[in-house]
């Protein structure tokens, strides 16, 4: 349940409020050059700091403490680990007996029973994404590698195209705050203790004939992925849910003099195999769950209903964080495919 891939294996492991969380990928081949400064451009991307995120300060520097040998892999599982220390348990007891709404409190005790790790979120938490995107940078060096690509050169991109229900063009995080329209709805949903969602766009230019029909279809892996990120709650592909309300004529992709569709209604796919046509896919994120906003709901020790308001270092829209996610989670996929 912690794994994913067929010849690219990713495995995370750790929870939010203990010693680690990290990373072992298996299917690594030997002889890929790697080292810790490898991972500071993205994982840097990944990190809280900036308006609308999480006061939450960690260093996050990868420990490889398996799989590499003399700045190369060594064909062995990799195995990537990141320190916690900047963590504040005390506050989580209470949401023993008065889950958090859209939280996995209740669900992750249904499942697990009391030995589940409240703090913080545990295994459920965001910050599961760090070694996701440790993963997703051996993914790119893997891919690079393959595909012979220019140092630095990346073939996937992922920015913020909505934010607040705010549609707005491309942007990475640091364009996204500089937005007016964007900016504004971050300060009010502040303001009133309250969180804001968005939806990333993710491009991907892979060369044509990846992927199976039905289950490993390019759209059901990069899916599945996707829907692995915490608080994801939709993907689309291409013209996406607007495809059902248009003539064929519309959705459909011709193909061009250079053998190419000429537009890409379909998002790269067809059959589920890719079509050489970038793959083009929207991840829709909900809002912040932890909010300190007053919420109605029940205290099941008591038996009766609260208010819940919660305090602490919560994003205003986690989702300012995610570009650089999603691109992992694809990267991920990709490499898999390409294996």
């Amino acid at each position: 349940m912690n794994t994913f891939g067929r010849k690219f294996r990713v495995s995370v492991f750790g929870e939010s409020h203990g010693p680690y969380v990290g990373v072992t990928i298996d299917g690594v081949p030997s002889g890929l050059e790697l080292c810790e400064a490898d991972f500071a451009s993205d994982i840097d991307r990944r990190r809280p700091g900036v308006a609308g995120t999480t006061a939450r300060s960690e260093s996050d520097v990868p420990q490889i403490i398996s799989g590499l040998y003399e700045g190369h892999t060594t064909g062995a599982p990799l195995t990537v680990l990141f320190a916690n220390a900047d963590v504040r348990s005390e506050s989580y007891a209470q949401f023993i007996s008065v889950p958090r709404p859209g939280h996995a409190d209740f669900s992750a005790r249904e499942r697990f029973g009391q030995w589940t790790d409240m703090r913080g979120g545990g295994h459920f938490s965001g910050r599961l994404t760090l070694p996701v995107v440790a993963a997703g940078v051996v993914a790119g060096k893997l891919i690079s590698g393959i595909m012979g690509l220019e140092e630095g050169e990346r073939i996937v991109e992922a920015g913020i195209v909505e934010l607040g229900g705010i549609a707005g063009e491309f942007s990475d995080t640091a364009e996204a705050l500089g937005k007016p329209q964007w900016k504004a709805a971050l300060e009010e949903a502040a303001a009133q203790g309250d969180s804001l969602g968005a939806v990333v766009e993710c491009r991907a230019s892979v060369p044509s004939g990846l992927g199976d029909p039905f289950w490993n279809s390019v759209e059901s892996l990069l899916s599945h992925a996707m829907f692995s990120i915490p608080g994801v709650r939709g993907v689309e592909f291409g013209d996406g849910f607007r495809a059902s309300s248009m003539k064929g004529s519309e959705h459909n992709d011709p193909f061009g003099p250079d053998g190419l569709p000429a537009k890409n209604g379909s998002g790269g796919v067809n059959g589920g195999i890719s079509n050489g046509a970038p793959v083009v896919m929207r991840v829709a994120f909900k809002p912040t769950s932890s909010i300190s906003k007053p919420q109605e709901t029940l205290d099941f020790e008591k038996g009766e209903m609260t208010s819940l308001s919660i305090r602490g270092r919560h994003d205003v829209c986690f989702a300012l964080r995610t570009p650089v996610i999603v691109e992992s989670m694809a990267s991920i996929v990709i490499a898999d495919l390409i294996l």
